[in-house]
């Protein structure tokens, strides 16, 4: 159960396809119902209403899903929610009106404003005692679901899986022209891209001039006006290019050329780019209280920081200690990632589907 799935290609959709696809290959029997659009795929209900914008709500939702539900009579349900979506929360809703066991699965961080909503949902719809089993991405997104579930709803850390074994041992090469730094992720505001910007500024006035630097940030968003404004206000157009969206393929070869990769996001629940990169052997600079820090150990994989202002100390140490980027670099290469592989992610789910299905359910 997801609000979005194929053909829409974002983090959550490309995820869950990914998870059909490996439990089938596992021999589960796996149908998925969602409020995307799209062409007819095997084994997709698409509960989509006639309304004039394309978004996943569905005035009539939990009744379309019970009934969808009390037809195919599923061994368990497995929901999976971003911070706010609506049609997955019905799926839930109708699952336990049925007397289904469910699974639910956030893949977001939830922020003070999302916590909240979720209390007031709790002292509306008593949601903590629907019986459910809870998983989410890594330790630091499950913290704040934790603090609002309590202890009535089992939370589970589950990583996002990932096929790595295509981008083990691209980089560092390096380009030969001092320190290249490389972020991949959305421009969207909550990826705080002005923020990285502003310490990368930093960072290039704590590296002595002797060393160039550039900085590379893939992807397209709401916020590349105003990273663009930025860059070109404080004179650094040349050294930080923005060169929008890339496929997987132009990614890889980017790490190549890379010497280092930072995801700047206080707020990142997982950091797939930042796992791929640091699969590549790229010492990695992250938050200490994200995702990332499930597999980036500070000094070990790479850097973690605790602000702003540490990201761009960090960024500027690993660009003027070659032997320091050298060690990580090395280390990465030869060990593999603690987070991602299917067979891990395969057996979490599994567990929790066990649980969900020996735990008492209560009515809505």
């Amino acid at each position: 159960m997801s609000d979005c799935y194929l053909p829409r290609l974002g983090g959550i959709e490309v995820q869950v396809a990914d998870l059909v696809r490996m439990q089938r290959e596992a021999g589960h029997q796996v149908e998925v119902a969602t409020a995307t659009r799209g062409e007819p795929l095997e084994g997709v209900h698409r509960v989509v209403a006639r309304m004039p914008f394309d978004l996943p709500v569905h005035p009539r939702g939990v009744g379309r899903i019970t009934r969808l539900l009390t037809s195919s009579r599923p061994d368990v349900v497995h929901v999976h929610t971003g911070a706010v979506s609506p049609f997955a929360w019905m799926g839930v809703r109708a699952a336990v009106r049925t007397g289904l066991p469910v699974v639910v699965t956030v893949h977001s961080m939830w922020d003070p404003v999302t916590r909240a909503l979720y209390r007031a949902l709790g002292l509306t719809y008593e949601w903590q005692r629907w019986g459910l089993i809870a998983t989410t991405v890594s330790t630091a997104a499950a913290a704040p679901i934790r603090s609002v579930a309590g202890r009535s709803v089992p939370v589970h850390v589950v990583s996002n899986g990932l096929d790595l074994s295509g981008w083990r041992g691209l980089g560092p090469g390096g380009s030969g022209e001092g320190v290249h730094i490389v972020a991949v992720g959305r421009l969207a505001p909550r990826k705080h891209p002005v923020r990285l910007l502003k310490a990368l500024e930093s960072a290039r006035r704590g590296v002595p001039s002797s060393i160039p630097m550039r900085a590379t940030i893939v992807g397209e968003g709401p916020a590349r006006g105003s990273m663009e404004r930025y860059l070109a206000k404080h004179g650094m157009t040349g050294w930080v290019s923005l060169p929008g969206r890339y496929t997987r393929e132009q990614i890889a070869k980017l790490l190549e050329s890379a010497d280092l990769f930072v995801a700047p996001a206080p707020l990142e629940s997982f950091g797939i780019a930042a796992l791929e990169a640091r699969a590549a052997g790229l010492p990695v600079v992250a938050r200490a209280r994200s995702g990332v820090a499930d597999f980036v150990r500070h000094g070990e994989e790479g850097l973690l920081a605790r602000s702003s202002s540490d990201l761009a100390t960090a960024m500027a140490r690993l660009s003027a200690d070659d032997d320091l980027r050298a060690r990580i670099a090395a280390h990465n290469h030869e060990t593999e990632p603690t987070a991602g592989s299917w067979a891990s992610v395969l057996a979490g789910f599994d567990a929790a589907y066990e649980e969900a299905v020996n735990r008492p359910l209560r009515n809505v």
